[in-house]
């Protein structure tokens, strides 16, 4: 008879302490209540408020960029003062955001609520990410756990809430409420937010603050070859997922005369995620090690932009899109649990707030980069579109492949046989 302590390896999902069950649950609230509002953002700025197309590109650019752009602040933060402070902020400016959001009706209001909006996730997410690779790897050393299979079950929580939010928004829409109450519904999810962290968070730190934390710009990340070789890596990924918003429309739109299909290829994305992530995690993760595991997510995404023009039209001419989105979404599913989960191993401690923001920081700054550079292909001919693009992710491959090789999967701890 065989029995683990915890992380079992028959069961769907690893057994989580409450700090982690916490975390977890905060990521799919999140993205509950953000998702709640921001598909129907663009729509609310053009018929609603009556603003010019450019004007909508531009507040969502800014959104993006407050967010996005800023996550290395919101990473210093939380090296600085401890997740704690830094999660409650993001979540009071993120319930101010959406409530001033619901009320603006100019320009200058909308642009004010929603830098708040993407600031407040750029002290928000950080914190909570950092916090989980952290948690994650202490789960491991205590239970043998791998730490994939934990941020497995954080991303899946997080591709839940992205799944429901537009439903919830939805619904709100067709009960009459009006922008203004999927608004403030997401305000209202992240009171919740707040009082579960201002309850059970810990108070202080987990580590000591050294002399160093003050620095600027620390050698030990901003001069630390491995982790900018894995930001690269994790920057050729996020500009080929980017391709969802870019290529992908494109492409539904010649297969079938209209962008209508895509929210049923975006229902698939999350709904894969949510269905596959844990087993393919709990299978990748005892298997093969973290380098292994981006060489060949990223290449599982390169195959998905190979097939496009290989695809034959299928039912409406969807297929190939669909290939992209499958593939797209398997590759996603194999690296992202490992990319986080090699952050821990490539800097100190006392940095991992900051390298967690910089490396969605640096993967933000190369989408912007990559998003210009796609976007003057996209009238080109289909195959030489579809192979420039599948040569990013496996360019990224080919970097990945100078990583070290990384730590061997763990072996579950505390087992005992009979």
């Amino acid at each position: 008879m065989t029995t683990a302590t915890t992380g079992s390896r028959s069961g769907a999902t690893p057994e989580l302490k409450p700090y982690l069950r916490l975390l977890t649950a905060t990521q799919f609230a999140f993205n509950t209540g953000f998702y709640a509002v921001l598909p129907y953002l663009a729509t609310h700025l053009g018929d609603g408020l009556g603003m010019a197309g450019w004007l909508v590109g531009l507040v969502l650019g800014l959104r993006t960029f407050s967010q996005q752009g800023l996550f290395v602040v919101g990473g210093a933060l939380t090296d600085r003062y401890g997740p704690r402070p830094v999660v409650l902020t993001g979540c009071v400016l993120r319930i101010a955001g959406f409530c001033w959001l619901a009320q603006a009706a100019t320009t200058a209001t909308v642009i004010g609520a929603v830098l708040l909006i993407g600031f407040a996730a750029a002290l928000f997410s950080p914190a909570v990410e950092s916090e989980t690779a952290r948690a994650a790897v202490a789960h491991e050393r205590e239970t043998g756990t791998p730490r994939a299979q934990v941020l497995a079950v954080f991303s899946a929580a997080g591709q839940a809430g992205a799944f429901l939010g537009p439903l919830l928004g939805s619904l709100l829409l067709l009960l009459g409420g009006g922008f203004r109450t999927a608004c403030l519904a997401g305000a209202v999810v992240f009171v919740g937010v707040l009082a579960g962290h201002a309850r059970l968070m810990p108070r202080r730190p987990r580590r000591v603050r050294t002399a160093r934390t003050g620095a600027v710009l620390p050698r030990e990340v901003f001069a630390n070859r491995p982790f900018l070789v894995l930001c690269l890596v994790h920057s050729s990924y996020l500009v080929s997922y980017n391709q969802l918003y870019l290529a992908l429309p494109t492409e539904v739109e010649r297969a079938t005369g209209s962008q209508s299909a895509l929210g049923g290829l975006f229902a698939l994305s999350s709904l894969l995620v949510v269905v596959a992530q844990l087993p393919l995690t709990r299978w990748s993760a005892r298997r093969v090690p973290p380098r292994t595991a981006l060489v060949a997510g990223l290449v599982v995404v390169a195959a998905g932009f190979a097939a496009v023009p290989l695809a034959p039209g299928g039912p409406a001419g969807l297929l190939p899109g669909a290939t992209l989105v499958v593939l797209l979404t398997l590759g996603q599913m194999l690296l992202v649990p490992a990319a986080r989960g090699l952050v821990p191993d490539l800097v100190d401690d006392h940095r991992l707030g900051l390298a967690t923001g910089a490396l969605s920081s640096v993967s933000g700054l190369a989408v912007l980069v990559g998003s210009a550079a796609t976007g003057t292909l996209l009238g080109a001919p289909g195959p030489v579109l579809w192979t420039a693009l599948a040569a990013v992710p496996l360019a990224g491959a080919a970097l990945a492949l100078t990583l070290d090789r990384g730590r061997r999967p763990p072996e579950p701890a505390g087992t005992v046989t009979d």
